[in-house]
């Protein structure tokens, strides 16, 4: 939003290519607006300290991904397929997990490439990918009749509606031989194709929602012992009390600034 209100003022030329002469959004060229802003706005100085810090933060998450990736392979699967499996030979098969998540990330470089831009792939990803998540997170906490096998149904059904979407997706945003016009117009796999990202993650998130409950019910409820404390039915008076001490109206004051900064940004830079 700030790159756009500063490439409508027709001051920074560079910026300026991100609109038309009517002062119209040009898709392709915006998405390259943080570094326009970067090397439009800031002293060389400090362009070579964002650019290091960006660098910096990136390496950090790849690293963090890396490392949890290898982890969850590692320990999880793995150690449980070969439990007598030596920590020489874990540390071996972790190496060689992150190796491969190397590898398959520089394979999908041409599928973010062909698509609408990467900031709207990332977010169809998450929209995908999330929503089964968030729902096991969200009804957890608010229903305490949830089970461990609800939960499981939700996060499989809704993992493999994203991936799904995800199959669908690939071979007409890389132009595969047969796909460079798309699907057929009106088949399932052309709606599918065309129904827009967020409206797919809504339907991700209902269908997560009526499979976690009606998978929780039909099957045997948790015991008393094991949710007390976790969910809003089970919290105790102490506990409850506790939570209320932990924060008072300057954290209250300060969340109310916060958010009304936020709605001001939103409002100056809407263009």
């Amino acid at each position: 939003m700030i790159a756009l209100a500063l490439a409508r003022t027709g001051d920074y030329g560079a910026l300026s290519q991100m609109v038309d002469a009517n002062g119209n959004v040009i898709p392709g060229a915006a998405q390259a607006a943080f570094p326009l802003l970067v090397t439009s706005i800031l002293s060389v100085g400090v362009r070579g300290l964002v650019v290091a810090g960006l660098l910096a933060a990136l390496m950090s998450s790849l690293a963090g991904v890396f490392n949890a990736s290898s982890t969850l392979f590692t320990m999880d699967l793995y150690q449980k397929w070969r439990p007598r499996a030596s920590k020489q030979r874990l540390v071996w098969v972790g190496r060689v997990a992150t190796s491969t998540m190397v590898l398959i990330g520089l394979l999908w470089i041409p599928v973010i490439q062909g698509s609408r831009g990467l900031y709207q792939y990332l977010q169809g990803v998450q929209g995908y990918l999330a929503p089964p998540i968030f729902t096991v997170f969200f009804l957890g906490v608010f229903m305490k009749r949830a089970n461990a096998r609800g939960c499981l149904a939700a996060l499989v059904v809704g993992f493999v509606l994203g991936v799904f979407r995800l199959a669908v997706d690939t071979p007409v945003s890389m132009g595969m031989a047969g796909f460079e016009a798309g699907y057929a117009p009106g088949s399932f796999l052309w709606i599918v194709n065309n129904i827009y990202f967020q409206y797919y993650s809504l339907f991700i998130f209902a269908v997560s929602v009526v499979v976690m409950v009606a998978v929780s019910y039909l099957t045997e409820p948790p015991s008393s012992g094991r949710i007390s404390g976790l969910t809003y039915a089970t919290v105790t008076d102490e506990q409850r009390a506790r939570s209320r001490a932990s924060w008072d109206r300057r954290d209250v004051l300060g969340s109310a600034v916060v958010l009304l900064m936020i709605l001001m940004a939103y409002l100056y830079f809407r263009g």
